[in-house]
């Protein structure tokens, strides 16, 4: 019972979104057709009004989403409908994958919003997946995506406790992967790395934690809960790989106050409408890029070019440009998928730069 909204992260600027006789509410967890709200008065099942699907319907992103602030309206049998999405302050949003989509990406552009009105997007990667180190490429995207949502990123580095030597290192080169963005170690199972977690959820701020199966974020919920709040299980020890403990996306108040969600593992993640997201993870390719000799410089075999320049002396490594080229890509596709002219312009762009590089061997983007 949340008698005080303010503990759920209720703004007052939500007041006036609300309608007259409506009951306001934050959704726990969704089914299809239906959400968990929990309202200063208990939690409730609330079937959605026709209003929420006749806008979902029109676009996928207006459905609810776990994090969301909504509208109740109880009806006269006593049970209560969802009648309308409040403005959100903040969305973790992703790019569609359908079956017949090419290297991730879409083929109707349309978005699914992982969670809502989040303050810190924890992205959580194990140490050591397998026998590889952290899969920095992964980092760069959801970091890129926290940083779109409005969230502020947060990338922990997670069981290090069967972490034994280069863990040093490893930070270093995660900090170097997301410029500006904090990197903690942490061991749910040990503790050690879960208050510096705990402190990023001060007053009544909501966190998202994402990542792959396996990353350890159920464990780190618990960790934070102080209790067994979510299912966990075992990373397989033949490949290495987690299964999907967490079906769904679940919010969770914790005890000493905050709030986090807990997410499935994420296989892909698309880009949406990103704007600024990729150029905060490539800030380092951003300022070497002001010293390029074009302007325009797309960083291909152009003369002149600083980015490539510190690329050959090792400052910059290609694993990072050749992301960057990825993450560019898929972020100009997304832009453009509504526009027919421009997306054969784009194509045609690529096709010049590919051919440049198979001419000079190196590494397709």
């Amino acid at each position: 019972m949340f008698s005080d909204l303010s503990l759920l992260g209720w703004r007052d600027d939500l007041y006036p979104q609300l309608p007259a006789g409506a009951v306001p509410g934050r959704v726990a967890r969704v089914d299809r057709g239906a959400a968990e709200v929990i309202t200063a008065f208990g939690t409730h099942q609330a079937m959605y009004g026709s209003r929420v699907r006749r806008a979902s319907a029109a676009d996928p992103v207006a459905l609810p989403c776990v994090g969301d602030w909504v509208a109740l309206s109880r009806l006269p049998e006593g049970r209560y409908e969802l009648t309308e999405v409040l403005p959100r302050a903040t969305a973790f949003v992703r790019g569609g994958v359908s079956r017949h989509s090419r290297g991730g990406l879409s083929g109707d552009g349309q978005g699914q919003v992982l969670a809502a009105n989040v303050d810190v997007v924890f992205v959580a990667e194990p140490s050591m997946h397998s026998t590889d180190f952290a899969d920095l490429g992964r980092i760069e995207r959801l970091v890129a995506l926290a940083w779109e949502s409005g969230g502020l990123p947060v990338v922990l580095i997670t069981k290090t406790d069967l972490f034994e030597d280069g863990l040093d290192d490893l930070l270093a080169d995660v900090a170097a992967t997301a410029p500006g963005v904090d990197v903690h170690p942490v061991s749910s199972l040990t503790g050690d790395g879960v208050d510096l977690v705990r402190a990023h959820l001060a007053g009544s701020r909501t966190a998202v934690v994402l990542g792959a199966s396996g990353a350890g974020k159920s464990t780190l919920v618990n960790a934070l809960a102080g209790g067994e709040v979510m299912e966990t299980q075992q990373v397989r020890a033949a490949d290495g790989r987690g299964r999907h403990t967490t079906v769904h996306r679940e919010l969770i108040p914790l005890p000493g106050g905050g709030l986090v969600i807990d997410t499935p593992g994420i296989r892909r993640v698309g880009l949406y409408d990103m704007s600024d997201g990729v150029d905060l993870v490539f800030s380092d390719i951003d300022e070497l890029a002001g010293s390029c000799r074009f302007s325009d410089c797309a960083h291909v075999e152009e003369p002149g070019c600083a980015v490539l320049a510190a690329v050959e002396s090792g400052e910059l490594p290609e694993r990072r440009l050749e992301s960057w080229y990825k993450l560019q890509r898929e972020a100009a596709w997304m832009a453009r998928r509504t526009d027919a002219r421009l997306r054969s312009e784009e194509t045609r762009k690529w096709k010049v730069i590919h051919k440049e590089m198979r001419r000079s061997g190196r590494s397709r983007p």
